[in-house]
């Protein structure tokens, strides 16, 4: 099972030029899985959260693109609060760990890289459900 502390920060390849900087990402390279999905969130208003989910098998990169907001981590035990401030940093977000983005900056927009295309299967979106979830993960690995 995932803790907090295997959500890591990644620095993204960070190129500066006269007329801006860009930064790109290879899957498998720059993130430490194959990319199926990319989607981003904008035009968040201020105090709303957003995400307050696990995923049983997609893993995730958060990058806040514009902006910045923190992602509160949880593993059922363990929570830890990551700030993104910097469109050039990502954080990887393994299966199995509760996430949840909030205090939006204006402006933000959250982009998310994901391993797995969209299933509503995969998501574990009920606190209480989540506890149950891994404690049945951490019962069947101790058999």
């Amino acid at each position: 099972m995932a803790s907090v502390f295997d959500c890591s920060l990644y620095e993204l390849n960070k190129f500066h030029y006269p007329e801006g900087n860009l930064t790109y990402i290879y899957q498998n390279v720059h993130v430490p899985f194959p990319i199926s999905r990319v989607f981003y969130s904008y035009d968040i208003p201020g105090g709303e959260d957003r995400g307050a989910h696990a995923h049983k098998l997609c893993h995730q990169l958060i990058v806040a693109a514009s902006g910045a907001f923190e992602v509160v981590l949880d593993d059922g035990t363990n929570k830890r609060t990551v700030t993104l401030n910097r469109p050039f940093w990502g954080l990887h977000v393994p299966p199995g760990i509760w996430a949840s983005e909030q205090g939006f900056s204006s402006g933000s927009i959250c982009l998310v890289l994901a391993s797995h295309g969209y299933d509503e299967d995969d998501y574990i979106r009920s606190y209480d459900e989540y506890l149950e979830y891994i404690k049945s993960q951490q019962t069947r690995i101790s058999l």
